[in-house]
């Protein structure tokens, strides 16, 4: 674990040396010209005049340094029973079928995507796939109602929606695709073109010439190389959950998202590659986001996605038997299948 008092001490003597130096953490492909322009926006802007792409750093960046058999995500689902296992070179390599499946509808640089979806891995590639195009997507939390769907639909005007045919709740399961049609119809926006992933657990009636199979038209799609953006150019909108008013779409770019999620891993939870990592979140807040995607891949780490509850799947031991399982690594510590989690 880094010791606080000195990195607060060099960053108190050098914030812009400080973040200059976190910046070479990633990868580049065009240098920036200033760590930070504070006569940009109202609150300045990270690394301007860098280009990257924020799904080459997550993936490919890995792959090309000889860590493609490392293990990238692992999906655990109390829900099914179910899990699976991803190395980076395979994540990679789905994502880029799914980019490539999403160019094909038109989706391009700066288009926005709506997610729609549980805690299936699809739900993370699908915000990697947007990435590695240069789109910028927006998860709605999977289950919100159609009005709550409809608004966000309208807010961010996607070129195309990512939806799952259902999610699964203990004791029933919640159909999407009607809640997803239904916010269409409320919707003044109409997307180009809806993927649905259909879940055994309910399989979606598709409506021809707008809907397609998303795992179909992952097969049939050609990979798409990553796309260099600005670092000031948007990675996701994300709205607030709407408590205090009208939710409000927070939006975070390409550039300083990456430089400060990668430095978080080995300052804050003093974690290295191959570690592996658990955010106890979800993809729809910001946490999942953070620390479900984006910080954990950026790093080299092992990142856990679970499909369950802390408790009822199938009781309150169910998050310490994830962390057990999966050998999670105790931040602060250097040990073996250690019985903590980041949060």
């Amino acid at each position: 674990m880094t010791n606080y008092g000195s990195l607060y001490e060099s960053w108190r003597e050098d914030p812009l040396g400080y973040w200059g130096e976190q910046g070479t953490r990633i990868e580049w492909d065009t240098p920036w010209t200033a760590v930070f322009d504070a006569d940009t926006g109202p609150y300045g802007r990270w690394f301007p005049g860098g280009r990257l792409n924020t799904s080459h750093n997550c993936l490919d960046r890995h792959v090309e340094a000889g860590a493609g058999d490392r293990l990238a995500l692992v999906w655990d689902s109390a829900m099914t029973g179910e899990s699976a296992s991803y190395t980076y070179r395979e994540l990679r390599d789905r994502v880029a079928k799914v980019a490539g499946a999403l160019a094909a509808v038109g989706v391009g640089r700066g288009d926005r995507v709506v997610i729609y979806m549980p805690m299936v891995p699809e739900a993370a590639i699908a915000m990697l796939a947007c990435a590695r195009l240069g789109a910028v997507h927006s998860v709605v939390f999977g289950g919100f109602a159609a009005s709550e769907l409809a608004a966000r639909i309208d807010a961010t005007t996607p070129r195309a929606i990512i939806a799952a045919s259902c999610g699964l709740e203990p004791g029933r399961v919640v159909a999407y695709k009607p809640v997803l049609d239904a916010a269409l119809s409320q919707a003044r926006h109409r997307p180009d073109a809806c993927f649905v992933l259909q879940r055994p657990q309910a399989i979606a009636a598709l409506d021809p010439g707008r809907d397609h199979d998303l795992l179909a038209a992952e097969a049939a799609a050609r990979p798409h190389p990553p796309v260099p953006v600005a670092a000031t150019d948007p990675l996701y909108i994300l709205h607030t959950s709407g408590t205090t008013g009208r939710p409000k779409g927070v939006v975070r770019d390409n550039g300083g998202h990456a430089v400060a999620l990668a430095a978080s891993i080995p300052t804050i939870f003093g974690l290295q590659a191959g570690d592996v990592f658990w955010a106890a979140s979800d993809v729809g807040w910001v946490v999942g986001h953070s620390y479900i995607v984006y910080a954990p891949l950026l790093a080299g780490l092992t990142t856990v996605m679970y499909e369950g509850k802390p408790v009822g799947t199938p009781d309150a031991g169910a998050f310490w038997n994830v962390i057990a399982r999966h050998q999670v690594r105790d931040p602060g510590t250097r040990r073996q299948r250690s019985p903590a989690v980041g949060w």
